[in-house]
C-alpha cells in the first residue's frame, strides 16, 4: 500500500482520533502533532484509504538518549541532531497487515538518509517491540524510554 501522504494542518483532528484509538496512556494531545508538523512537516504523513484517515506517522531529527516528551512539547529541535526519531506510527486495525506499516518505515529511513543520518530510533510502547524487531530494531539498555512497559530501540542504517 502506498497510501501515505505528507501531513497538512486539515488532518489534525484526524490524526489525534487516530491516536487516541491506538495509544491508550500513551496518546498526545493535538496541540503536539500541530507542533511536530510545524517544526518538520517532511516528517508527518497521512495514510489515507477512499478518503478516509486510517494510520500516521511522524518522524523529526533528535540528539541524545531520552526521547523527547511525551505529550508535551519540545518548541524546537534540537541543533545538532545526532539521530533521526520515529516519533509516532499508529494505524487503525483496518490498515494493520496491508504492508503500510512497511512503507511508513521506509519513509524513515529514506528520510533519514537523505539527511545524512545513520541511526534511527524510536520508543516502543504498548507491547510493540515485537513488531518492531521483527523490523530490525533493537533494544537500547543505555536509553530512557517513557516508563517500564516501554522500550527504547533503535536501527543502524
Amino acid at each position: 500500500m502506498s497510501d501515505w501522504r505528507p501531513m497538512v494542518a486539515a488532518d489534525i483532528p484526524a490524526v489525534a482520533a487516530i491516536s487516541d484509538a491506538v495509544h491508550g496512556d500513551y496518546t498526545e494531545q493535538a496541540a503536539v502533532y500541530v507542533e511536530r508538523l510545524q517544526l518538520y512537516p517532511a516528517g508527518c504523513w497521512l495514510l489515507e484509504r477512499d478518503g478516509q484517515a486510517i494510520g500516521y506517522l511522524i518522524s523529526h531529527p533528535w540528539a541524545g538518549r531520552r526521547p523527547p516528551p511525551l505529550n508535551r512539547p519540545i518548541q524546537a529541535l534540537p541543533e545538532p541532531a545526532d539521530h533521526y526519531y520515529l516519533h509516532d506510527l499508529a494505524l487503525l486495525p483496518d490498515a494493520r497487515g496491508s504492508g503500510a506499516a512497511q512503507a511508513a518505515i521506509g519513509i524513515v529511513q529514506d528520510q533519514a538518509r537523505r539527511a545524512g543520518y545513520v541511526r534511527i530510533a524510536l520508543t516502543a510502547v504498548n507491547g510493540a517491540d515485537a513488531f518492531w524487531t521483527r523490523n530490525g530494531f533493537t533494544a537500547l539498555t543505555d536509553a530512557e524510554p517513557y516508563g517500564s512497559d516501554s522500550l527504547a530501540m533503535e536501527q543502524w542504517l
